[in-house]
């Protein structure tokens, strides 16, 4: 407990059981410094953490018992790994004499979590406990953040040791942050002003980085056009003038058909995912690629760079920036404006603001967006109520969206919501979830119950997996095989919770009911039962050139 406090933890979210219940008895003792939230499963607790790292840039930390409690975590440290969020977790395991010998509810939890996490370390002695926080919390912070294990034998939290304060700040042969040559910074700068079509990929580098005021600068003094992919999101305010939209599958037209436009490609804080590139081998070849990454290991993975600029982007874009010529690049910014205007007429608008017919989960996201004046956090589950939700909300401040990126958690939205409203408790947080998600971890509504959590529960009711209806729909001759999905009373399953709840089928009341949830203190549902079969548009379907973008399903 006090080397937790040491290393700034303030929130726990947690679940006890045997092999963890002594740690769960010093935290008695330590209620005033460390607030633990008790949840109804161990994968909310690992979303819980990893919505309040997110949110907050802190690392969270959650604690579960041994065996099935460990191995619940899996599923949230894989998505921790892949979205590189800074988390620590804290598992039971039985005494170091009963290691191997298949004691009850052992489980190998570091050969199990050793692939998907920065570290995974077994402590098996109490003097080991220190260092081993201490080290565990500094790996899941620095360089490219990502969750850590500690498998923490029940010897060890019950032998007695003084307790001498330890602080890791060095590790050898680990080195987080990697610093480009002055070379490198020149040339960087030096592709930048030769370039006549440029355009910058933010990734979740720049949020993870604290960057925003330096890419701002980076991209405002050399007339940068930007797309963000959807981790990136809210690193750069919706309306900023150079912020041309989202990059991917289900991105903005513009920024994807530009990318097969333009002469450099700046990529800043991303991994070049498979849906932001679409068929690798048609992707951007007309272009130089300047690559701003931490991570040496991301580079020339999946997309072959002309050079790349490996260090904190706090540290290197201000660098490169102070090299850059001063330009607008007006005429390719300008050319961005008809592709853009395309989407707005086909998709954008009938999305938002349809003339009659069912509500559209568009146009529930949008006026959410409108009525909390684009202040709010959004955290998003996983299928349509993440694509409508990260392409019609707006930001107006960093660390605003909060989504499972690359895992693609189904069940991540409603405990990494209850986790970003311990992360920051003064924003409002509107979480869009859909039917399948909020039943696959719906228990946490009682976690929300308890501590009054105030998450504002946006539910996108469809009756489908609406995500893979639409793919049965485009790729498998609508062919609805298991996606239909039969709903219970989401009113009835709010006031068993005592969380105030409405339903909205009209357009007409959509507006009322929403600032009725605004301004309800605490949590609420608001139950939106929209449009049976409706598309997240555009796509860029697998296997596809990024470019080639579909505005429709063809019946």
């Amino acid at each position: 407990m006090r080397s937790l406090v040491r290393e700034g933890v303030d929130v726990l979210f947690g679940y006890p059981g045997g092999a963890i219940m002594p740690v769960y008895d010093a935290l008695y003792d330590h209620q005033n410094d460390l607030h633990h939230i008790l949840v109804r499963h161990e994968q909310a607790a690992v979303h819980s953490a990893q919505g309040y790292a997110r949110v907050s840039g802190r690392v969270g930390c959650a604690v579960v018992t041994s065996g099935p409690g460990a191995t619940n975590t899996v599923t949230g440290i894989a998505d921790a790994m892949i979205d590189s969020t800074p988390m620590v977790v804290i598992c039971g395991q039985v005494g170091a004499p009963l290691l191997g010998t298949d004691a009850f509810q052992e489980v190998d939890v570091v050969g199990v979590t050793q692939p998907i996490s920065k570290w995974s370390y077994q402590i098996r002695r109490a003097e080991d406990v220190a260092q081993a926080v201490s080290r565990a919390f500094y790996i899941a912070r620095s360089g490219r953040p990502g969750p850590v294990v500690l498998d923490f034998t029940k010897n060890a939290q019950t032998e007695m040791v003084d307790y001498e304060p330890v602080s890791v700040d060095f590790i050898r042969s680990y080195q987080p942050f990697p610093c480009p040559t002055d070379e490198t910074i020149a040339s960087a700068a030096s592709l930048i002003n030769e370039a006549r079509r440029p355009l910058v990929l933010v990734g979740q580098g720049v949020i993870l980085g604290n960057a925003e005021e330096e890419l701002r600068a980076f991209l405002e003094k050399a007339g940068l056009p930007a797309a963000s992919t959807l981790l990136g999101l809210s690193a750069l305010p919706t309306s900023h003038p150079l912020n041309k939209g989202m990059l991917g599958m289900h991105g903005n037209y513009a920024p994807n058909v530009m990318t097969n436009r333009c002469d450099l490609l700046i990529a800043v804080g991303m991994r070049f995912d498979d849906r932001v590139t679409g068929k690798l081998s048609t992707y951007a070849p007309q272009a130089k690629v300047l690559h701003f990454d931490i991570d040496p290991s991301e580079i020339d993975k999946n997309v072959q760079t002309t050079l790349a600029v490996v260090g904190n982007c706090k540290q290197t874009l201000p660098a490169v920036t102070a090299l850059l010529n001063p330009a607008s690049h007006t005429e390719w910014i300008d050319s961005f404006a008809p592709l853009h205007q395309q989407e707005v007429d086909k998709v954008i608008q009938p999305a938002i603001h349809p003339a009659s017919g069912p509500l559209l989960m568009g146009e529930v996201v949008h006026r959410v967006s409108e009525l909390t004046n684009h202040e709010a956090v959004l955290v998003t589950d996983v299928g349509q109520n993440q694509m409508f939700g990260a392409r019609y909300f707006k930001y107006s401040r960093t660390r605003s969206c909060i989504t499972s990126g690359g895992c693609g958690t189904m069940g991540f939205g409603l405990p990494a919501a209850v986790g970003a409203t311990f992360g920051a408790p003064d924003r409002t947080v509107c979480l869009f979830v859909g039917d399948g998600g909020l039943q696959m971890t719906i228990q946490e509504l009682g976690t929300i119950m308890e501590q009054q959590s105030p998450v504002k529960i946006i539910l996108l009711n469809n009756n489908y997996l609406g995500n893979v209806r639409q793919w049965q729909a485009m790729f498998f001759d609508h062919r609805y095989s298991f996606t239909p999905m039969a709903n219970p009373d989401y009113e009835l399953l709010a006031k068993a919770y005592g969380i105030p709840a409405r339903t909205v089928m009209e357009r007409s009341d959509l507006d009322d009911a929403i600032r009725e949830m605004l301004d309800t203190t605490g949590p609420y549902i608001l139950h939106c039962v929209v449009k049976e079969e409706e598309d997240v548009m555009p796509m860029t379907p697998p296997g596809a050139s990024v470019d080639e973008m579909l505005f429709e399903v063809k019946k």
